[in-house]
């Protein structure tokens, strides 16, 4: 993928979880409140249909505020890519004011860890900056952190 720096953000990291288990974490709706937005804030809901055009539906708290978030899949590679956007809700619905795409991709990792490249393409490089002064670097590489910490998790249980 070739990424053009005035409309995208990214950033790549090793994380010690397996692939498989990253992979379910951001699949299913049991593990999504538990990483999907940096603590204190939280989800409350979420609802996902996994395939190309269904649902990737949350809703997040954020200083006691509801922030619900619509989007679709775009691409779904079992196990290795996600890819969905905002700029659509269920059926192809246009949202009104789209922020951006979400591409992540997994790859397994030396030791048996996964290496996690996150992705967030907007329309306009306005948008862009947005993003990155809302805290892109720090909130992703945060959901990072806690993704990887209860992957490693689940792991551990699961041993």
């Amino acid at each position: 993928m070739k990424l053009d720096p005035e409309t995208d953000l990214t950033f790549t990291r090793t994380l010690a979880a397996p692939r498989a288990l990253v992979w379910e974490c951001w699949t299913s709706c049991e593990h999504i409140p538990h990483f999907f937005v940096p603590k204190p804030h939280r989800v409350t809901a979420c609802d996902i249909d996994l395939r190309v055009g269904g649902r990737f539906n949350t809703v997040m708290e954020v200083d006691g505020q509801e922030m619900p978030n619509e989007g679709v899949y775009l691409e779904v590679v079992e196990g290795r890519k996600l890819v969905f956007t905002d700029a659509y809700s269920e059926g192809w619905k246009p949202a009104p004011d789209p922020f951006m795409t979400a591409i992540l991709e997994l790859s397994d990792a030396e030791g048996g860890g996964t290496t996690y490249t996150a992705t967030a393409r907007h329309r306009s490089a306005e948008t862009r900056k947005v993003h990155e002064e809302m805290g892109f670097f720090d909130g992703w590489g945060t959901v990072a952190t806690q993704l990887d910490a209860y992957a490693s998790r689940l792991a551990e249980a699961r041993a």
